[in-house]
């Protein structure tokens, strides 16, 4: 974890520069401050706290239930700044958005964005019978397992071709009915992240 010493408070009057980001999605959440004292909160509960300039020191959902529970905490270069990564309990914007820099900041991790919509088609199933290919999938099991095989032997068939653009196509195809499998049988993308993690020592992202 972050050794606060290592920190520089003074350029900022006390304050340092704390970004926040998704750590599964690597979405960039919100730029806040922290003092020493909102960095030590936030060491000790696991969950970010901020120094706020009219505000003071502030709990991340206190009062809202979405509070930012921290995966690490690192020093820029300079150690005026932290990048915090977090895994938010919900919005962190005031206004109700994922992020405060808007949805291209929370859609450009494309596989996330891919993944969370298929979440969607999921959960809404039982209350939006509007028809879509994924919520076909989803409900077909033979289908979704025929389609994931399918997209597999064509992948291998673009290789044996080495077709570069033909291979990437078939990837895509590939990943996205990964994805529908994946969250048919109750697993998802940080799931997968997490796996990886495992198996390189290093925190999911």
């Amino acid at each position: 974890m972050l050794e606060l010493d290592t920190l520089d408070f003074t350029k900022g009057n006390g304050l340092v520069t704390v970004v926040a980001q998704d750590a599964r999605t690597g979405a960039v959440l919100m730029l806040a401050h922290a003092d020493r004292e909102a960095l030590e909160r936030t060491i000790t509960t696991g969950e970010m706290h901020y120094r706020s300039r009219t505000r003071g020191l502030w709990h991340k959902g206190a009062t809202s239930g979405n509070v930012q529970r921290v995966v690490s905490l690192t020093s820029d270069c300079d150690g005026d700044a932290v990048l915090a990564r977090v895994v938010p309990a919900g919005p962190a914007c005031h206004t109700g958005a994922v992020s405060c820099f808007g949805e291209d900041a929370v859609d450009a991790d494309i596989l996330s964005a891919l993944d969370a919509t298929i979440a969607k088609r999921q959960n809404s199933m039982e209350i939006d019978d509007t028809p879509s290919y994924t919520r076909r999938l989803l409900s077909d099991r033979n289908l979704r397992l025929k389609k994931l095989g399918e997209e597999a032997a064509e992948l291998v068939v673009a290789c044996v071709d080495v077709d570069p653009s033909r291979a990437a196509e078939e990837a895509a195809d590939l990943v996205y009915h990964t994805l529908v499998a994946l969250r048919a049988v109750g697993a998802s993308l940080d799931d997968v992240r997490a796996a990886l993690a495992a198996r390189t020592g290093r925190p999911a992202r």
